[in-house]
């Protein structure tokens, strides 16, 4: 059960079209008071390699690359839920937008066993992004099983964002899959098309585990984040990150 939590409260004066009424749209990270300035501090170390971060030019909120669609196709296994789609050609390798929520430790009365939209910030420190109740665009993107035979047209990725002053806060970001050695993927994401990561066979097989016992808690399990790169979801999404 979750306790000392407040009502999360919108950080930003616009929301996106088709915006949720119950949860509160963010601009930037909310973070729990659990989130100690230590924590954050060891969070934010910046690798030793050189890096480049994000600039502050590609994190408009709401985005204008992307828009929140009500999807209404029986055969799209999020039917009458939304997706996240591009508003314009996106191309490869590009970025996309940040997974933004409530940044929050992994002890009990600071995480929520119920959200299906929790990712793994940080495994070791043991924080992780919540967007249950607060966050942005990207909690609406669904998984391409169902939808796309080819596979994903995009991922999640650890990110850097340059904060001002010299400081570099780490983000998750989402990015369209790079073009590949065979260049099957250069066309990027074409405007009008679903943004669409895969979920890894860990989500599908927790879910399939929670229907034949009827429920339990959310595990931490592998997200195939489908270039070779592995996230690890703290309570797996369901429908669309809806998520």
């Amino acid at each position: 059960m979750v306790r000392n939590r407040s009502q999360p409260v919108s950080n930003s004066n616009r929301v996106p079209k088709n915006w949720p009424r119950d949860v509160a749209y963010l601009a930037v990270p909310s973070y729990s008071k659990a989130v100690t300035t230590e924590l954050l501090q060891s969070l934010n170390v910046p690798p030793s390699t050189s890096i480049n971060p994000l600039s502050s030019t590609l994190l408009k909120s709401p985005s204008p690359i992307i828009h929140i669609t009500p999807i209404e196709n029986n055969a799209h296994p999020a039917n009458g839920q939304c997706g996240l789609f591009a508003a314009q050609h996106l191309p490869p390798s590009s970025f996309i937008t940040l997974y933004l929520g409530r940044v929050h430790t992994s002890a009990a009365c600071d995480t929520d066993p119920a959200s299906n939209y929790d990712l793994c910030l940080d495994r070791e420190l043991g924080i992780g992004i919540d967007a249950t109740h607060c966050g942005n665009e990207a909690r609406f993107i669904n998984d391409y099983r169902g939808i796309k035979a080819a596979g994903p047209n995009a991922e999640f990725r650890d990110v850097w964002v340059d904060v001002g002053k010299g400081k570099l806060e780490r983000r998750i970001g989402v990015f369209v899959l790079s073009a590949g050695r065979s260049g099957k993927r250069a066309k990027g994401i074409s405007k009008g098309e679903e943004v669409l990561v895969s979920y890894g066979k860990g989500f599908w097989g927790e879910r399939r585990r929670k229907g034949e016992s009827g429920g339990g808690e959310e595990a931490l399990v592998s997200w195939d984040t489908g270039n070779g790169n592995i996230e690890e979801v703290l309570g797996p999404p369901t429908g669309a990150l809806e998520m």
